[in-house]
Formats: structure tokens, C-alpha cells, sequence
């Protein structure tokens, strides 16, 4: 009796089947490995938590560089006088005839012939000092109350607010004509007080002039005249 074969149980039909879907099976997982991609860890270095800086913008208003400082100026000092209005009692003058040993007396040579040319010349002269002096008309005290009088209300206001006092010595000619001329200050304390003293004489009243013989000669006089403040 023939032994015969059931086709359900039959497994050598399903190997085709069976190969081919094993074919499929390895195409595709090799396919897969290729795809995946490996890293060497060698050349990861771990940072650790990263934590992300945000940096914040600072707006800066723009700013004008100011103006350099002006160069300091050093000033004069002035010395304040508490009352610049000043009055006649304010000034002290001190004013005289300045003599000493050591002044010379003009030496008048006589001869036996006079002339008239002689007699001019010598009258010509400036005397220092002479036999007769010259004085101011109305008197000396007259004299002192003018120049006070006149620096009092002209007194230079410079001279006063810097505290400016001191002797001005005041040189003169008075003519034959009691006039006064030739006017210098040859010792002064600035301030416009020079000036001032030297107005002052070249418009003083007339004096009467020296004589020398009973004759008017022209006559040199040195005065002093001091300026000094009140409250000082």
C-alpha cells in the first residue's frame, strides 16, 4: 500500500515562501545598520549643566563734557576804607622848609664895577636861601588851609580804597613875581597823590617873594606834605 503525502501538512511547499521572506528579513536589518550612525567618545568632553548667559543692555545717556574752568586771575588786594568820603581833619600835613647843615648859601662876589648886566644876572638866580624869605599872602596858616582844603575834596579815590599814605615832597620855584613854577614831586607814594600835590601847588595863591638886598629874587623851597587816612 502506497503511502500518500497530505498537501496541508506538507512543509516542503511553504519553503520558498519561508527563504524568501528570510531574505527580506536580512536585507532589511542590514540596511538598519548601515543607517545608524556611532561617535567615539574619546574626543566628548562633558561641560556639565550648560546654563544659558543672557547679558543685559545698559543704555548710557550720551554726556557733554563741560567747558574747562577759566584761568584763575590773581588780584591786586584792595584795602577797604571804611569812609571814602574824606574830610579836611582826615589829612595831616606836615609842610616846612627843608634846611640842613650841609646846604650852601649862593656866595655874591662884589667887585668895583657894577653893571647892570651883572645886576640882572644875579638877580636871575635861584636862591635857596635868601636874606628875606618868601612867604604865602595871607600868611603861612592861609597857605596850610588851602592845600588842606584842596586834597580833602580831591583826595584820589585809588589812594584811599588801597589804604596808599605817606610824606610827599613837593619842590618849587617862587618868582619874582610871587608865582609859583617849576613843580615837582622828587619824592612821591603813588596812588595819584603825587599829582595831586603837585595841582595843587602850581595852583596855589600868590607868594610874596624872596629878596636878597631888598630886591625880589627867584627862591627854591622843598615841603613836605604827609598824607594819612582817618582810623589809620
Amino acid at each position: 500500500m502506497e503511502l500518500k503525502k497530505n498537501p496541508k501538512y506538507d512543509i516542503y511547499r511553504l519553503k520558498n515562501v519561508f527563504f524568501n521572506l528570510g531574505l527580506v528579513v536580512s536585507i532589511s536589518a542590514v540596511f538598519v545598520v548601515f543607517q545608524f550612525k556611532t561617535y567615539d567618545n574619546e574626543g566628548i568632553v562633558d561641560l556639565g549643566n550648560v546654563t544659558e548667559l543672557t547679558h543685559e543692555v545698559i543704555d548710557i545717556p550720551p554726556t557733554t563734557q563741560p567747558p574747562p574752568p577759566p584761568p584763575k586771575i590773581q588780584l591786586p588786594e584792595i584795602i577797604e576804607v571804611a569812609n571814602e568820603e574824606i574830610l579836611l581833619e582826615d589829612i595831616e600835613l606836615n609842610i616846612d622848609i627843608e634846611m640842613n647843615q650841609e646846604t650852601k648859601i649862593q656866595e655874591v662876589e662884589f667887585s668895583d664895577d657894577f653893571g647892570n648886566d651883572e645886576e640882572e644876572e644875579e638877580v636871575d638866580k635861584i636862591f635857596m636861601i635868601v636874606e628875606e624869605e618868601a612867604e604865602p599872602e595871607g600868611g603861612i596858616k592861609s597857605f596850610y588851609n588851602y592845600v588842606a582844603g584842596e586834597l580833602a575834596d580831591h583826595y584820589p579815590p585809588a589812594a584811599a580804597r588801597m589804604g596808599i599814605q605817606g610824606v610827599v615832597y613837593i619842590q618849587f620855584v617862587i618868582e619874582k613875581n610871587g608865582t609859583i613854577t617849576q613843580v615837582e614831586a622828587v619824592k612821591g607814594i603813588g596812588g595819584g597823590c603825587d599829582e595831586l600835590a603837585v595841582h595843587v601847588l602850581e595852583n596855589s595863591p600868590k607868594w610874596k617873594p624872596g629878596k636878597q638886598r631888598g630886591v625880589p629874587v627867584r627862591s627854591r623851597k622843598v615841603i613836605p606834605i604827609r598824607f594819612m587816612l582817618k582810623d589809620s
